[in-house]
């Protein structure tokens, strides 16, 4: 496993946030933590990223303990819902932020931007402010500022959650292929069960600060292991009649 959470437990002011979790998430997959609001999908996130701490239970990556190694030593890349571009900063700007942090050459990190500015199809938009862009190229920006440090690990908090619905649908298909291209082992956040099932190889069922189930998105649809999870996902299917 590339990934491990083994018996994690967390508390914020005496609410159990996380309740023994463990999982693992293979190299190369994309995973889902799928849950509804308040189940500690995100607090699970957050952990694995180093912006919170455990308080009991190992966070393993590529076979190491990383529990109070900082986040920014854990070779991670974070695109955040509300995608936290610097407003004041160019597209090509914003993309080069975490070069520039590692103090990367400048030949560097401008041969980098080009190259993710043609990966997510904005040769042409580098000299643009995020205000000058729709919401789905906002998101694409915030992919590429991830991957612009060659992290060996993307994590993604609900990274559709501020699109437009019609354009969601396209941008799902869009990050799923540029994911298997880079080949990037990936986690994301969703409370959206039809997301969870069209994009994940591994979907991570989360609920009162519980994994009620891991399996693929057949094994969840087709062998719910508890009522929660039969609702949940049975609410899904629904949705889309």
């Amino acid at each position: 496993m590339y990934v491990e959470m083994k018996q994690i437990n967390k508390k914020f002011d005496g609410f159990q946030a996380s309740s023994n979790v463990s999982f693992g998430v293979e190299k190369g997959q994309l995973a889902a933590l799928l849950g509804p609001s308040g189940s500690g999908k995100t607090t699970i996130l957050r952990m694995i990223a180093g912006l919170d701490e455990p308080d009991s239970g190992d966070i393993m990556i590529n076979g190491r303990r990383v529990n109070q190694l900082p986040g920014s030593r854990r070779g991670i890349g974070f695109v955040f819902q509300n995608y936290a571009l610097f407003r004041y900063m160019t597209v090509a700007d914003n993309i080069a932020f975490g070069l520039e942090v590692q103090k990367q050459d400048k030949r560097t990190i401008k041969r980098r931007v080009e190259e993710l500015l043609e990966l997510i199809g904005m040769q042409d938009l580098g000299k643009r402010y995020p205000h000058q862009l729709s919401g789905g190229q906002r998101q694409r920006v915030a992919f590429a500022r991830a991957l612009a440090p060659n992290p060996q690990l993307l994590l993604l908090d609900e990274p559709f959650a501020a699109i437009d619905a019609k354009v969601r649908r396209e941008l799902r298909t869009w990050l799923k292929g540029m994911i298997e291209r880079v080949g990037i082992t990936s986690i994301f956040v969703t409370h959206d069960q039809e997301e969870a099932l069209e994009l994940a190889d591994l979907i991570i069922v989360t609920n009162c600060g519980k994994v009620e189930q891991i399996g693929t998105p057949k094994e969840i649809c087709e062998r719910p292991e508890s009522d929660f999870v039969k609702e949940f996902i049975d609410t899904a299917r629904i949705w889309r009649l």
